[in-house]
C-alpha cells in the first residue's frame, strides 16, 4: 500500500535488523534447548521429571528475563510484601480464633502442648491473612499467573510478548479465569474444612475409647500426614486448572476436572514441584519472621535492606512456581495428546490471530 511504498530505505533496514535480531534470539533459544527443551513444531513435549521442568523453567526465564522481571516487580512483589508483613492482619481476630481452635483441640482430647498451641496460632494467622488478602489474590496475584502463562505460551510459540494482545485476552477471558479461581478456592477451603472435621472426629473417638494423650497426638500426626498428601494434590489440580482457564476455552469446574485427568500418571512430578515451592516459601517466610519482624540481634538496622531483599526472594519463588506449573501443564498436555493422537491449539494463539485481524499491533 502507500505506507509501505513510502517508507525510507533506512526505516526498512532498521526493521530488517530488528526482525533479524528477534529471529536470532529465538533461534538461539531453539539451538540451546535442542538437547533439553521438549517443544517441537508439532506441539509435543516429552515426559519431564521435576528437575527437567526446573531446567526448562530457568531456560525460559533467561530468554524472557525482562518480561518476567516486570511481572514480578509490578504484580508479585506488592502481594508478597503485604503477605509477609501481615500488615492487613488484625491480630485481635487472629488471637480470638487461635483461642477457639485451642479450645476445640482440648475438647477433642489433644493435650495443649507447645506444638499444638503454635499450630493453632499459625493457622489462625494464615486464615485471617488469606481472608484479608483475598482481594489482592483475585486481582494482582491472579493477573500475575495469567501473565506468566501467556509469556510461557509466547516462548513456546516462538513469539514476542505483546502487552496489547495480552490486554485483549485478559479483557475477554478475565471472568472465566476468576470463575476458575473461585472454584479452586472453594476446593481448597473444602479440603481444609474436611481435614478439621476428620481430625476432631478421630481425636474425639480415641479420647472416648480411653487412649492416652500421647497416642491421640500420634493419631493426629498420621491424619495430618494423610491430609498433607491430599491437600498437595488439590493444590496441584488447582494450579493446573488456572493455567487451563487461561489457555483453553473452559471455565468454572471444568478446568478442575480436566486438570485432574491431565495429570494422571504425572502426579509425582507435581508433588515434587509443590514440595520444592513450599519449602522455598516457608524458608523465606521463616527468615522474614526472625530477621524482620523479630529483632533477634543488633539494633534492627538491617531491616532496611533485609526486608526488601526477602520480599524479592519470596516473589522470585512464587514466579518460578507459576512458571513450573505452566511448563508442567504443557508436558501433561503433550502426553495426553500423544495418547489420544489429537491436536490441541492454544486459545491464546486464536486470540492472537483475531487481534491481528482487528489491526492491533
Amino acid at each position: 500500500m502507500g505506507i509501505t511504498s513510502g517508507s525510507s530505505p533506512r526505516n526498512r533496514s532498521d526493521n530488517l535488523r530488528k526482525e533479524e535480531s528477534e529471529e536470532t534470539h529465538l533461534q538461539c533459544f531453539e539451538l540451546e534447548s535442542s538437547d533439553h527443551v521438549f517443544w517441537s513444531n508439532n506441539d509435543h513435549i516429552q515426559s519431564m521429571s521435576a528437575l527437567d521442568i526446573l531446567r526448562e523453567t530457568v531456560r525460559i526465564l533467561r530468554y524472557n528475563c525482562l518480561v518476567f522481571i516486570v511481572i514480578a516487580a509490578l504484580l508479585i512483589c506488592p502481594v508478597s510484601a503485604v503477605l509477609l508483613s501481615n500488615v492487613l492482619v488484625d491480630q485481635s481476630i487472629a488471637k480470638r480464633l487461635s483461642i477457639r481452635l485451642m479450645l476445640v483441640a482440648k475438647s477433642s482430647g489433644l493435650p495443649l502442648r507447645p506444638l499444638i498451641k503454635h499450630s493453632c496460632q499459625r493457622f489462625a494467622e494464615m486464615a485471617v491473612s488469606s481472608a484479608m488478602c483475598f482481594p489482592l489474590f483475585v486481582t494482582l496475584s491472579l493477573l500475575s499467573k495469567a501473565a506468566v502463562v501467556y509469556s510461557v505460551d509466547c516462548t513456546y510459540s516462538r513469539k514476542r510478548f505483546d502487552k496489547t494482545k495480552f490486554c485483549v485476552i485478559i479483557a475477554k477471558f478475565w471472568r472465566r479465569i476468576v470463575s476458575t479461581y473461585m472454584w479452586a478456592s472453594a476446593v481448597i477451603v473444602g479440603c481444609i474444612t474436611l481435614f478439621f472435621v476428620l481430625l476432631v472426629s478421630v481425636c474425639s473417638a480415641f479420647a472416648v475409647i480411653g487412649l492416652s494423650p500421647d497416642l491421640i497426638v500420634y493419631a493426629a500426626i498420621i491424619v495430618g500426614l494423610v491430609f498433607s498428601v491430599i491437600f498437595a494434590n488439590a493444590i496441584i489440580i488447582c494450579n493446573i486448572a488456572i493455567v487451563i482457564s487461561v489457555l483453553e476455552d473452559v471455565s468454572g469446574p471444568q478446568p478442575m476436572l480436566r486438570s485432574s485427568i491431565l495429570i494422571r500418571g504425572q502426579t509425582h512430578v507435581g508433588l515434587l514441584i509443590y514440595l520444592g515451592s513450599t519449602i522455598g516459601m516457608a524458608f523465606v517466610e521463616g527468615l522474614f519472621e526472625h530477621r524482620v519482624k523479630t529483632i533477634s540481634y543488633g539494633d534492627g538496622s538491617s531491616r532496611m535492606w533485609e526486608g526488601p531483599l526477602l520480599v524479592i526472594m519470596y516473589s522470585f519463588v512464587v514466579l518460578i512456581d507459576s512458571m513450573m506449573s505452566t511448563v508442567f501443564y504443557f508436558s501433561c498436555r503433550s502426553i495426553s495428546m500423544e495418547a489420544s493422537n489429537g491436536e490441541g491449539n492454544s486459545i491464546l494463539e486464536s486470540m492472537a490471530i483475531s487481534a491481528d485481524s482487528m489491526g492491533i499491533q
